[in-house]
C-alpha cells in the first residue's frame, strides 16, 4: 500500500492502525563542554502496525537521534526525558538484558552504511547466523541454512555461494540487502531504517524500496524510515513526520503533506528537490486498477521548477575548444593470487567542450568513478588515451605530469574522508597553491579568503577544522580546494549524494554559478538523474563499463533509446505520490520483462 493509499484507507474507515511504537515528549540532551545542549525537544509520534512512517528533515534536525533512542543506541553522554513505549513496555530506562530481548528480535535496525555496520573480518553468513542464534536456540548448521533462506528472501543472487562472502566482496546494494536479511532474522514487529538507500544508484534503490514494501506486506512489520530523499518518502511512506532543529514542525499523511504542506519549512524542503525527468513512454494509467492493497493516490500540484538552478544553455563545440577527449579508454584491475584481472572500462569515447558539463550516469559498478579516476591519473589506463587541453596525460610521468596536473582537479564524493582532519580548512585549500608553487604563504592566505567567499563561507572560518563544519559546508570546502588553481577541467564524483535536499540545493546552485562564472569544463558523475538534468549539457550512460548512450541531456533523459536508460529513468523516484505510483508500476513492468 502506498502512502496515499493508506491515507485514503484511513479516510474510508476512520481509524488509524494500532500503535506499536509510541514516542511521547522525547527530549535528548548531550553534555558539551560541561553544559547540557539539547538535540531533540518534546518530540512525539507513533508508528502503527503495518504502517510506514517517514522521519524527514535536514542534517542535524534530530531524526537519527530520535530513532536511535528507541533502541538505546545513543552515546552514553546523552540524557533522555519523556517516554518511548513499545506496546506496553517502556523502553527508556529499560535494563540492558531486557533491552537485548527487544533489540533485533522485536525491533530491528537497518543502518545507513552497511560497510561500516558489518564486521569486515566475518562472512555475512556468519554475521546473520550470529544474529539468529542470539534470539533462538538453533544449531550452527540450522542457523546457516536459515541465513541462506534469508539471503534468498532479500534477493541476493547465488545465496549458497554468497553466504560465505565477506562484506567487501559484495556491491553496495548487496551489502544493504545483507543488512536487511540480518534485521528481519527475528521477524521483528518494527523495522527502523536509517537512510537505507543513501548513495545507492537509482535501480538498486528501487529494488531496496520494493524489498521493504514486500517485507511490510509479508511480515506485517511497521517501518520507521529516516531519510532526506523526498522521492523515497513519496514512494513508500504512509505518514510523514517533519523535524527541524530538534522539534516536530509538521505531521501528515503523505498525500496531504505533498499536496498541501502547511509549514514553511516543509514547503522549502519540497521546493529544494531536483525533479527527475519523466519516465520514457509513460502509459496513461487512468482506469488501470492498482496492485492489491494499493489505492489511487491523491494528486499533487507542485511547481515545475525546483532548487533555483537555471537549466544549462548553449551549444558546445568539440573542435579546437575541446577540453577533454577520451578515446577507446580501457581500464583493467589486475587479479591477485593468479586470478584473472577485471576489466572495468571497455573502449569508452567521451568528449567535453570548453565550459561544458557532461553528466556520466549508470548503475554502481558501471565504471563511472573509474573513468573519472583515470582522467586525473588515480587509475591507470591499460589502453586508449586521455587528452586534457590537447595533451595526452596517459603518456606523462614524473616531473612533466606534476607540472600538468594543475590543469585539472577533482571534487570527491565524501569531503569528510578527502579533507585532512589535522589541517584547518584554510590549510587544505591553500595546499594546491603551495605544493605547485603558485603563491607564497601571504598570497595563498589571501587566495583562501577569496575562495571561501566564492563558495559562500566566511573568510574568517579558514582556521576551522573539518569536524567543525556540516556536510554541506565541508563539500563547499572541497569545491574551493578544487578551484584553487583555476583548472580547465573539474571531475565531480557524486558531490551531492550524501547531502540532504536543502544543502544539496545550495551546493548545486553554487556549482552552477561558479561554472558559469569561471567557465571550467566538468565531468559530473552522479546516480541522481534529477541533479544531472539540472546541471549537464550532455549525458553519457554507462552499463558494465561500456558506453550505451550519449547525447544532449534533455533528449537522453526524456527520450532514451536503449532499454537500459529507460530503466534508469523509470527507477528514479519523484517527490509526488501520484507520479511515483505510476513510475513504480512502469518500473515493475520493465523489471519483469
Amino acid at each position: 500500500m502506498t502512502g496515499a493509499a493508506a491515507e485514503s484507507a484511513a479516510e474510508q474507515d476512520g481509524a488509524a492502525p494500532e500503535a506499536v511504537l509510541c514516542v511521547e515528549r522525547l527530549s535528548v540532551d548531550f553534555r558539551v563542554a560541561g553544559e547540557w545542549t539539547p538535540a531533540v525537544r518534546d518530540v512525539s509520534f507513533t508508528v502503527g502496525r503495518g504502517e510506514v512512517v517517514a522521519l524527514v528533515g535536514e542534517s542535524g534536525s534530530g531524526k537519527s537521534v530520535s530513532s536511535m533512542s528507541v533502541l538505546g543506541l545513543v552515546a552514553g553522554s546523552a540524557r533522555h526525558r519523556g517516554s518511548i513505549r513499545f506496546h506496553d513496555t517502556e523502553l527508556l530506562g529499560l535494563g540492558h538484558e531486557a533491552l537485548r530481548e527487544v533489540r533485533g528480535k522485536r525491533i530491528a535496525m537497518i543502518f545507513q552504511e552497511p560497510m561500516t555496520a558489518l564486521n569486515p573480518v566475518y562472512t555475512i553468513g556468519r554475521q546473520i547466523a550470529e544474529a539468529i542464534r542470539c534470539h533462538e536456540k538453533i544449531s550452527a548448521a540450522g542457523a546457516r541454512a536459515r541465513a541462506i533462506e534469508l539471503l534468498t528472501k532479500v534477493g541476493i543472487p547465488e545465496p549458497e555461494r554468497r553466504v560465505d562472502s565477506y562484506p567487501h566482496q559484495l556491491s553496495g546494494g548487496q551489502r544493504q540487502r545483507a543488512m536487511i536479511a540480518m534485521a528481519i532474522s527475528g521477524n521483528p514487529e518494527v523495522i527502523i531504517a536509517d537512510e537505507p538507500t543513501t548513495a545507492l544508484d537509482v535501480t538498486v534503490q528501487a529494488e531496496i524500496l520494493e524489498l521493504l514494501r514486500g517485507l511490510r506486506r509479508d511480515l506485517g512489520s511497521a517501518v520507521l524510515i529516516i531519510t532526506h530523499d523526498m522521492g523515497v518518502v513519496a514512494d513508500v511512506a504512509d505518514r510523514v513526520v517533519v523535524m527541524k532543529e530538534g522539534e516536530v514542525v509538521e505531521e501528515a499523511p503523505v498525500g496531504r503533506l505533498f499536496a498541501a504542506p502547511e509549514h514553511e519549512y516543509t514547503r522549502r524542503l519540497l521546493a529544494a528537490v531536483p525533479k527527475p525527468p519523466p519516465p520514457p513512454a509513460m502509459p496513461s494509467l487512468a482506469g488501470v486498477p492498482p496492485l492489491p492493497g494499493e489505492a489511487e493516490p491523491v494528486a499533487v500540484t507542485r511547481p515545475e521548477t525546483a532548487v533555483g538552478v537555471p537549466p544549462p544553455t548553449g551549444a558546445w563545440p568539440a573542435g579546437e575548444d575541446t577540453t577533454l577527449r577520451v578515446r577507446d579508454l580501457e581500464v583493467e584491475y589486475p587479479g591477485r593470487l593468479g586470478r584473472k584481472g577485471f576489466k572495468a572500462v571497455h573502449g569508452v569515447d567521451l568528449t567535453i567542450g570548453k565550459g561544458e558539463v557532461l553528466g556520466l550516469v549508470g548503475e554502481s559498478g558501471s565504471g563511472k568513478s573509474t573513468i573519472g579516476r583515470a582522467v586525473v591519473g588515480l587509475a591507470r589506463a591499460t589502453a586508449g588515451s586521455v587528452e586534457v587541453c590537447g595533451t595526452d596525460v596517459t603518456g606523462l610521468s614524473g616531473r612533466r605530469l606534476r607540472a600538468f596536473r594543475p590543469t585539472y582537479s577533482m571534487v570527491f564524493q565524501d569531503p569528510g574522508a578527502s579533507l585532512n582532519p589535522r589541517l584547518s580548512i584554510g590549510d587544505s585549500i591553500a595546499a594546491p597553491l603551495l605544493v605547485n608553487r603558485r603563491a607564497d604563504r601571504a598570497a595563498a592566505h589571501a587566495r583562501v579568503a577569496e575562495l571561501l567567499e566564492q563558495v559562500e563561507l566566511p573568510a574568517h572560518w579558514a582556521g576551522r577544522f573539518p569536524h567543525e563544519l556540516s556536510g554541506g559546508q565541508r563539500q563547499r570546502v572541497g569545491i574551493a580546494r578544487a578551484l584553487a588553481l583555476e583548472p580547465e577541467l573539474l571531475i565531480a564524483d557524486e558531490p551531492t549524494s550524501a547531502l540532504d535536499v536543502s544543502v544539496q540545493a545550495t551546493v548545486l546552485r553554487l556549482f552552477r554559478e561558479l561554472q558559469d562564472r569561471l567557465g571550467f569544463a566538468c565531468l559530473f558523475i552522479s546516480h541522481d538523474l534529477g541533479v544531472v538534468e539540472l546541471l549537464a549539457h550532455e549525458v553519457a550512460v554507462l552499463q558494465n563499463g561500456r558506453l550505451v548512450e550519449h547525447g544532449p541531456a534533455r533528449e537522453v533523459l526524456t527520450n532514451p533509446r536503449t532499454e537500459y536508460t529507460k530503466r534508469l529513468v523509470a527507477a528514479a523516484p519523484v517527490p509526488d505520490p501520484v507520479q511515483q505510483a505510476e513510475r513504480r508500476r512502469l518500473w515493475r513492468e520493465m523489471a519483469a520483462a
